[in-house]
């Protein structure tokens, strides 16, 4: 799971944040009344009213995909919660260091590879921006870091394919890479670029971006030990739970969404199907696990494989709560070019890796 740093905040700072599930305690994560454990269990209800033999069918469904994706599960959460007990996840600040054409291309690989969510994020770019580090840097990291990390690699190559996934991957890398490339030749021409963001934050915020070394081997502490633990297991229960709220909805699409409708709007005939699903996946994407089945299940009725990857790099970038983060967090005209990139970037994605399947 791409894991949020609060520590780079401030306690008193002003910017606004969406909270994530994941940063809630143990206890207080299973035993309050989870909104997204509640709807899918109203999904099921109303489908055992209306559907008797479709809410059996679907709970058929959910039991199965749970199955066949569990060891590649249990492997993501392990290596997301070895990279927060380790350390691992403060190299961050490496890539923000030297000549600003290597902070581009640095950034946007570790952005692809580092464990932080397009909301957790945000803490991370605030200190780096109060810390000096120069906005190119900071886009390519904040393009590429919401659309790939380990986790969403393993379950994206368990879930749909190991070629879809290693496509994302490099979509991700190239966005974060053309983002930040762009942004460094407006900076100069645009002046609203020299000052990117709404409010400073103050006390520790500015100061709180460290480079600690790793402690790889954190069995050896108790402390980590136990953080190692809680973060599995807070990190196993938010992804059990959107994959089940996504297996009961991926049930229902092969179930009831007419494939020839599908086909006719996002088929690999279809000139705008890749435009399309860019602009349908900014409301509709739920989160980076989630839209594995979803992506699965529009693929199997006919989605081509460009517009799901358009659906799944747009969306991950500007999902409604991190557009949201994003808009409180630096001027409009910087926020109008992050959401350009992710549609136009996610976009030409899209089309070079339909080309190059089509071309294969």
């Amino acid at each position: 799971m791409k894991l949020g740093i609060s520590n780079f905040m401030a306690r008193g700072g002003s910017l606004a944040q969406p909270k994530d599930d994941r940063g809630v305690g143990l206890l207080s994560s299973w035993g309050s009344l989870d909104r997204v454990w509640l709807a899918s269990a109203l999904l099921v209800a109303g489908l055992a009213f209306f559907d008797w033999s479709q809410a059996e069918a679907s709970l058929l469904f959910l039991w199965d995909s749970l199955l066949s994706i569990a060891p590649f599960l249990a492997a993501a959460v392990l290596v997301a919660a070895y990279a927060r007990a380790s350390g691992a996840d403060a190299l961050a600040a490496r890539a923000f260091r030297g000549r600003l054409e290597v902070m581009i291309v640095t950034a946007a690989l570790f952005g692809a590879l580092s464990p932080f969510c397009s909301c957790g994020v945000i803490p991370l770019i605030a200190a780096l921006m109060a810390a000096g580090a120069p906005l190119p840097a900071v886009m390519a990291f904040w393009l590429a870091s919401p659309v790939m990390d380990p986790e969403v690699f393993v379950l994206t190559a368990a879930g749909i394919d190991t070629g879809f996934a290693v496509a994302k991957t490099v979509a991700a890398i190239g966005l974060g890479l053309a983002g930040g490339l762009i942004t460094w030749a407006l900076q100069r021409q645009v002046g609203s670029f020299a000052d990117p963001l709404k409010h400073r934050p103050s006390g520790c915020a500015a100061g709180a971006l460290v480079d600690k070394p790793p402690v790889w081997a954190f069995w050896r502490e108790e402390g980590r030990r136990g953080q190692f633990m809680r973060e599995a297991a807070d990190n196993g229960h938010f992804l059990v739970k959107w994959l089940v709220m996504a297996f009961l909805l991926e049930s229902l699409m092969l179930a009831y969404v007419p494939a020839e409708q599908l086909m006719a709007l996002v088929g690999q005939e279809q000139s705008f199907a890749i435009p399309l699903a860019a602009l349908v996946g900014v409301p509709a994407y739920l989160n980076s696990y989630a839209a594995i089945p979803t992506t699965s299940a529009l693929m199997d009725l006919g989605m081509s494989a460009g517009a799901a990857l358009a659906f799944m790099v747009a969306g991950a970038v500007t999902s409604i709560p991190a557009a949201v983060a994003v808009h409180a967090l630096v001027r409009r005209p910087i926020f109008l070019t992050y959401l350009a990139f992710s549609l136009l970037g996610a976009m030409l994605c899209g089309w070079v890796y339909q080309l190059v399947l089509t071309l294969g």
